[in-house]
């Protein structure tokens, strides 16, 4: 079993910055893609950010390219998502997850654990 919790998130207007944080525990050591994922109210699920464990290839999805950025600490089991120039559309709760891919896949199928995830507000 692998447990996954997030945290990091919270209030914060246009234009900032948050630092969510993801640390994994239980069997991680054979998952080789982590990533962040977010959901709006009456939305699906959508990739953003992806991190192969191995070697450090990351994906972006389009919508944060630029803004945000996925990192990962090896000696805390951890990942991160920095995330600046906030805009009230990337507000949702945030979960990461953990895939068996050798490459960073962005369907939520390929995912078999998550978290429960963080929430995320950005004020206009």
């Amino acid at each position: 079993q692998v447990q996954l919790v997030e945290s990091g998130g919270g209030l914060v207007q246009t234009g900032g910055s948050l630092r969510l944080s993801c640390v994994a525990s239980g069997r991680i050591f054979s998952r080789n893609v982590r990533a962040w994922f977010r959901q709006a109210p009456g939305k699906e699920r959508e990739f953003v950010a992806g991190i192969n464990w191995s070697d450090g290839t990351t994906a972006y999805a389009d919508s944060v390219e630029g803004r945000f950025t996925i990192s990962r600490d090896n000696a805390k089991n951890t990942i991160y998502l920095q995330m600046n120039s906030l805009k009230p559309e990337d507000a949702a709760v945030y979960h990461c997850a953990t895939s068996l891919f050798t490459t960073v896949p962005t369907g939520k199928a390929t995912y078999e654990y998550w978290g429960q995830g963080t929430q995320v507000t950005v004020s206009s």
